[in-house]
């Protein structure tokens, strides 16, 4: 009886979604969920067919080194910027990653943050559980927060999860601004409401400014210090994208001293890890990298780094037939190498 391929999972799945892998693969799941280091990596990658990775475990040159017998790494998130792709091209390692089944999902929590930013959730939650409510003579104008209908949303990178925030403005009222790459399609505008404005006036224009963009070194600090003395000072920014897209630093600085009125965080720089001035703020939500969270989007993230890792071992119908490679080129040289 031939062996069957092992894959190494490095996060607890869902029982269902080990379930589907036991059925092709000899499996070994991690219990715990915390990062690995470059040593461990090494390690346990040296010994299976194929892995399951989250966005804290760091499969770059020197942990593929020696490695002959790894075929796929599938990455439990849409951001890859902890796989180094050109070394896992070199070392003909398939990577793939967890695109669109997390879009409206994600488009959700970036309303939840809007909403809770600017009407001052977390504040007044904090302030009611520390039992402050019975006896404060809370005033007519205390906890006055910001509304949202009625004003101008701008989004900072406009792919599928930013299209589906901009969808959702129509039942606020609001008008939409975005600047890309690239103009959209005419009828995604008509969709989305959405006009096309150059980064500059996106920045002046809008009261509430949601950042859905990729890492990448040209967007590493996008929004820094010149970029927030551009926005209103009543101005409310939502980082749903990556860590390090945001000056932490500089954004606290404008929190703190009132250039901008208020922020709403799911992402940061260094994660865990979070800025201690954005900490000691109260103008500012901060989420855990949990925006897509949902149980049902979780389970299809799951399934679809699964999917990548059945197809990229030739098991099933869907033998090499992959849904979602980041370096499809891998692909190509596989099959003309059995050509």
């Amino acid at each position: 009886m031939t062996a069957k391929p092992k894959v190494w999972i490095a996060r607890p799945l869902f029982p269902e979604v080990l379930a589907r892998l036991a059925q092709h693969f000899d499996i070994e799941a991690e219990a715990l969920d915390r990062p690995h280091d470059a040593t461990e990596l090494k390690q346990k990658l040296a010994g299976v067919d194929g892995a399951i990775v989250g966005l804290s475990d760091r499969v770059d040159a020197s942990v593929l080194e020696g490695n002959t017998r790894l075929k796929v790494v599938a990455n439990l998130g849409v951001g890859h910027n902890n796989l180094d792709l050109d070394a896992l091209t070199r070392a003909g390692v398939l990577a793939s990653n967890t695109p669109d089944v997390l879009n409206e999902s994600v488009a959700d929590f970036a309303w939840a943050l809007m909403l809770a930013a600017a009407r001052r959730i977390g504040a007044a939650e904090r302030w009611l559980r520390a039992g402050h409510w019975p006896g404060s003579n809370m005033r007519f104008d205390d906890w006055m927060g910001l509304d949202l209908h009625g004003r101008t949303l701008g989004i900072l990178g406009m792919g599928r999860i930013g299209q589906g925030v901009a969808r959702r403005a129509s039942g606020f009222d609001m008008r939409v601004l975005y600047h890309n790459r690239s103009r959209l399609p005419e009828l995604v505008e008509r969709e989305c409401r959405a006009t096309l404005v150059d980064k500059p006036e996106l920045l002046r224009q809008a009261d509430f400014l949601v950042l859905v963009l990729p890492f990448t070194a040209a967007n590493r600090h996008a929004i820094g210090a010149p970029e927030l003395a551009q926005m209103k000072p009543s101005a409310v920014l939502v980082n749903i994208a990556r860590g390090g897209i945001v000056d932490d630093a500089s954004l606290a600085a404008a929190l703190r001293e009132g250039r901008l009125a208020a922020a709403g965080l799911d992402v940061f720089e260094g994660e865990p890890q979070v800025h201690p001035d954005l900490l000691a703020l109260d103008n500012v939500v901060l989420s855990p990298h949990i925006a897509s969270a949902s149980a049902q989007t979780r389970r299809a993230m799951a399934n679809l780094a699964a999917d990548n890792v059945i197809a990229a071992l030739g098991q099933g119908e869907v033998a090499g037939k992959p849904p979602t490679p980041l370096n499809p080129a891998v692909l190509h040289h596989r099959t003309a190498g059995k050509a």
